[in-house]
């Protein structure tokens, strides 16, 4: 397997699109065997550490598998996932002049080519042999699951919890809505992260609680403001801040529990993709310092897929009767059938595979991503949360509004996303972007990064 490499494109990045050519264009198939690490480094003439790079990635997307002291063999790849019209290798098409199709930088989205489709479809079919799946869900959600979050739970975030607390809903804004009908008999305000997510804050204007914010930026929480407010229900991404991407220090985190102590109220902390955090070590829970204090809700919308519609939260004792008791009579929101899927998975031990997969995944795409952007654009942008997510924000210093910006983007086929709706009152007036990358191929990267960079001028570099 020798082709030639160029000096514009890391060259881990170039044999694996090679080898993805090869195997789109069914030049290589199934069970085909490749070289070994040390043979391919020598006929291309990189480094070891390039070709094992190359063969890490894709492993980690599912296009091959490595076998122990065999080699480096072809996956069998769903016909889904191979495109129709690859007859030709894509670098024989400059990435520059390929306009026609629409890139979407969207915030929300997975990565689809390493999603499990195979064994999800294989527990999902055989769930369908069960008794169960042919009757009504339980109220708050299937026991086998809430045993298995709530042992995952204590591994992966530090949350020690018994199953029964655990409610199971179709999303995270369903279940902080419910819950807000029960918090309302006795917290009349919310103190809310400003900018963040706009989700949680229709919750509590619907219901009409009083809202009260605190300040975020690019470097943090300013924590000075939270005794200035007189909330004692606290909403907050601890983990990883929407927008902003940022963490709370462990310091932040026992200021914040503090607080909701002294003021006899609850932190509803929402973990929306606490697994994804890159080269640095996850922080634990707050729900793992102060769980008497402390709801928490996590959500399989980020790190499986949107389309499940499983979230969960998690009840201090002094709310769950209460809570269970005022929703007795309320159906279950959540698919059985996802439920009951979604439990053998993590049983049989593919949802730590997956998790791995991915984090390993999106950490390639991150520092890719991130590579890409810097070299194309000047200080005049700057790149924030860049540490963890499927996401970075982009503050940038132009005369241009956040509603120029989306379009000239749009006017070069990228969709990029705005940040203005997400604040409370006054708005920055340097535009801020959000710009996701989970969905997207390397090669679409890039290309959608030079499109930008040709939509920006004068914020690129010379």
């Amino acid at each position: 397997m020798i082709f030639p490499l160029h000096e514009h494109k890391a060259k881990y990045i170039q044999i694996y699109e090679h080898i993805i050519n090869l195997i789109e264009s069914k030049k290589l198939t199934a069970n085909d065997k490749l070289p070994s690490i040390r043979t391919l480094a020598e006929h291309l003439q990189v480094s070891r550490n390039t070709t094992l790079q190359a063969y890490e990635t894709l492993i980690a997307e599912g296009f091959i598998r490595s076998e122990n002291k065999v080699g480096y063999f072809v996956n069998e790849i769903d016909s889904m996932f191979v495109h129709p019209n690859s007859t030709k290798p894509k670098q024989a098409v400059p990435i520059q002049q390929d306009a026609t199709n629409l890139i979407d930088f969207r915030v929300g989205a997975v990565d689809q080519h390493t999603f499990p489709h195979h064994k999800w479809r294989q527990i999902s079919n055989s769930i369908l042999e069960r008794n169960e799946s042919f009757a009504y869900g339980k109220m708050f959600g299937e026991p086998i699951l809430q045993h298995e979050l709530a042992h995952y739970l204590l591994q992966a975030r530090g949350i020690s919890t018994e199953p029964q607390q655990i409610i199971i809903g179709s999303s995270t804004q369903q279940l902080l809505l419910q819950l807000s009908m029960l918090l309302k008999e006795d917290f009349s305000s919310v103190l809310l992260e400003n900018p963040g997510y706009n989700g949680a804050r229709e919750v509590f204007e619907l219901l009409n609680f009083q809202i009260e914010t605190i300040t975020v930026n690019q470097a943090g929480l300013a924590m000075e403001e939270l005794q200035k407010q007189k909330s004692a229900l606290f909403y907050v991404t601890p983990s990883h801040q929407y927008p902003f991407g940022t963490a709370l220090s462990i310091q932040q985190r026992w200021q914040f529990i503090q607080s909701v102590e002294q003021r006899n109220g609850y932190i509803l902390e929402d973990d929306y993709d606490g697994e994804y955090r890159y080269g640095q070590k996850t922080f634990p829970a707050l729900a793992s310092l102060a769980p008497a204090r402390i709801i928490y809700f996590g959500t399989f919308s980020k790190s499986f897929l949107p389309g499940i519609r499983l979230a969960y939260m998690i009840l201090p004792p002094s709310l769950l009767n209460m809570y269970q008791t005022k929703f007795a009579n309320f159906e279950n929101s959540a698919s059985l059938l996802h439920q009951l899927a979604m439990a053998e998975f993590m049983r049989c031990g593919e949802w730590q595979r997956h998790i791995k997969r991915m984090r390993n995944t999106y950490h390639k795409k991150m520092n890719f991503f991130l590579e890409t952007l810097q070299q194309h654009f000047s200080d005049k942008v700057q790149f924030v949360g860049t540490k963890a997510g499927l996401y970075i924000l982009l503050s940038i210093e132009c005369a241009d509004s956040e509603e120029e910006l989306i379009a000239l983007a749009l006017e070069e086929k990228v969709k990029v996303y705005p940040c203005s709706h997400l604040y409370i009152g006054t708005v920055p007036t340097d535009p801020k972007i959000l710009i996701g990358f989970a969905n997207l191929t390397f090669q679409q990267i890039e290309q959608g990064i030079l499109r930008l960079k040709k939509a920006w001028r004068l914020l690129a570099k010379e």
